[in-house]
């Protein structure tokens, strides 16, 4: 059976299938002003609350696809990360430089697998 949870306009924030958990594109709610590792960590909480809303947490992230606008930011972005995740419960992760993530004050997107 398939999952869907907290349901937005254009998607849902979550979709469950057997026992794993896809999470949409989560970036920053705040982000005017506010520096890569200020949006890492927002989009991060934001991470956070889904998978609660979905009955996981953030030891249970699998993967990542971290989409970010400017990689000579990718160490602040890194700070973030790994501060949120704790060295022991690093997902995998691939990070892609991009020139745009639908507006220009959007730094970072963050795509998610995790166990459930």
């Amino acid at each position: 059976m398939i999952e869907r949870i907290t349901r937005t306009p254009i998607m849902h924030r979550a979709v469950a299938h057997g026992g794993v958990l896809h999470l949409g594109g989560i970036v920053a709610e705040r982000r005017e002003g506010v520096g890569m590792k200020g949006q890492t960590e927002q989009a991060l909480a934001r991470l956070q609350e889904i998978l609660a809303s979905a009955g996981s947490d953030k030891s249970k992230v699998l993967s990542a696809t971290v989409y970010v606008t400017d990689m000579a930011a990718k160490a602040e972005m890194n700070e973030a990360w790994v501060s949120f995740f704790g060295a022991e419960n690093l997902p995998a992760r691939a990070t892609v430089g991009v020139a745009n993530l639908g507006s220009a004050d959007t730094l970072i997107e963050v795509v998610a697998v995790a166990a459930r």
